[in-house]
């Protein structure tokens, strides 16, 4: 290697550096979304204010939309009825059917975003436009109060629109940016930095919570600042990224002129049919999406299990939410660490077997016992962040050159689409049993499933079917 040679070799590897250390810090400014907003604060915000909403409007809707208890008082709002569109349906159950429909918007929107990002490369432009978006679109949802929970609704759909459409792009970065040796230490510093940040900003703002009475503001108002606070955060963090990020690939096809949107279709329809060519892909992203879901699922589900089944206080549950949170920072940087001397495979497969063990181990919790309820947390965190960033860094070797944000497209609205399984697993075990303890060890069967399914895919072969460098270990 000569002089000059070595020199760009080194610059190219400082350049590296550089963009690696700016994208880590998106993981940092979008995690409050699913966090402070979507498992905190959006659930009982919003159901709060459509029950409310509806409590107003019984004397319109008739007495029977808000039914009284025996004593004759209307304590549950939950259970008040609500108009959508002409249907009727329980306060209660609004968030539920809202994660819903936010979901099935993300799967229109987000493959087709993905492919004009192939197509045109203004990657680095559109992660801009869809995080910020997504922000001001959180921020917003301070607005929400009296009974307008309607725009709660609009405003929580693009705020999920912006962070699923941001998100894909963003992943698509890793193979520009990291070469296939350096993808797992960088794809699990993304995600516990995530996690770092994502627990910081909570904690921050459950003390304003916590403290709303010693601070002079009520409850609604704690709430809507977190909103607030949440969007801030992620569009001033986001602006880190976007300094350092740069484009790597000239636009695909971008020269023919027409339709943005058309082309966009039509690259991405075509992407589709050539995906065929590439089943070791496919399998692998069948088996990341049956074992994700029981991730998200448990992850989901853990709070009701606690409340319902334990019998645990607000107060457990909330110091239940930040261990996991603050375990899944040294959790991912643990797997990072591993992975380097066994490989994101057998990292993730050896992940999924503590999974096995930990929601075994749910099950025989004893109520009120919270000392054993946050040593699981504990369990939870140390494997939640690191299965989940192996897996997107080891995709991410599996994908053609110059359909990354496609594919990650397809990860991304593929996991969410598919999240309906664990959740329907564990209600209908909970509603045959009776009890929340089978239906929490149900959930093994996903990560079962994940750990067989994954000792099979040929990840090596699937890597160098797509034409791409293989890494060292693996």
């Amino acid at each position: 290697m000569s002089v000059v040679d070595g020199e760009r070799t080194a610059e190219d590897a400082a350049q590296r550096r550089r963009e690696q250390t700016g994208w880590v810090w998106y993981d940092w400014a979008n995690s409050v979304l699913p966090t402070s907003v979507t498992t905190v604060f959006g659930a009982l915000y919003l159901t709060a204010v459509a029950a409310q909403a509806a409590m107003a409007d019984t004397a319109h809707n008739g007495p029977n939309a808000c039914p009284m208890d025996a004593e004759g008082n209307r304590d549950k709002l939950r259970d008040c009825d609500i108009s959508v569109l002409g249907v009727h349906l329980p306060a209660g159950s609004l968030w539920g059917y809202l994660l819903a429909f936010a979901t099935v918007i993300q799967v229109l929107v987000v493959p087709l975003m993905g492919a004009i990002a192939d197509r045109t490369q203004n990657k680095k432009r559109m992660l801009g436009i869809f995080a910020f978006g997504g922000a001001t679109a959180t921020a917003l949802m301070a607005l929400v109060a009296g009974s307008n929970w309607g725009l709660g609704v609009l405003l929580f759909v693009l705020a999920n629109v912006g962070y699923g459409t941001s998100v894909a792009i963003y992943y698509s970065f890793i193979p520009d940016i990291a070469t296939a040796d350096e993808r797992d230490g960088l794809s699990t510093r993304g995600w516990a930095f995530g996690y770092l940040g994502s627990v910081l900003c909570l904690l921050l703002q459950l003390v304003i919570y916590l403290y709303r009475e010693d601070l002079g503001v009520s409850e609604g108002d704690a709430a809507r600042l977190a909103f607030l606070m949440s969007g801030v955060w992620w569009a001033a963090f986001t602006l880190i990224p976007l300094r350092r990020l740069r484009q790597h690939q000239p636009p695909h096809g971008a020269e023919h002129g027409g339709s943005v949107v058309t082309a966009g279709f039509r690259e991405l329809r075509d992407t589709l049919k050539a995906a065929r060519a590439y089943p070791l892909t496919l399998a692998f992203l069948g088996t990341y999406l049956i074992y994700t879901d029981g991730i998200a699922t448990v992850a989901n589900v853990s709070a009701q299990y606690g409340s319902e089944e334990l019998g645990f206080a607000a107060d457990v549950l909330i110091t239940t939410i930040l261990i996991v949170q603050f375990v899944a920072f040294f959790g991912g940087v643990l797997h990072g660490l591993v992975a380097r001397r066994l490989g994101a495979k057998k990292t993730i497969m050896l992940s999924l077997c503590v999974w096995v063990v930990v929601i075994g181990a749910a099950y025989f919790v004893p109520a009120g016992e919270p000392l054993q309820f946050y040593a699981l947390a504990a369990g939870i965190g140390l494997v939640l962040g690191g299965t989940n960033a192996l897996s997107r860094s080891l995709f991410s070797q599996m994908v053609p050159r110059g359909k990354e944000a496609q594919y990650f497209s397809v990860y991304e609205v593929g996991e969410r689409a598919t999240s309906w399984m664990g959740p329907l697993l564990f209600a209908a075990m909970a509603q045959i049993t009776g009890s929340y303890r089978p239906a929490i060890i149900s959930l093994v069967v996903f990560f079962f499933a994940g750990l067989v399914l994954m000792y099979f895919v040929p990840v090596r072969r699937a890597i160098r079917a797509v034409g791409n460098p293989e890494p060292a270990v693996l």
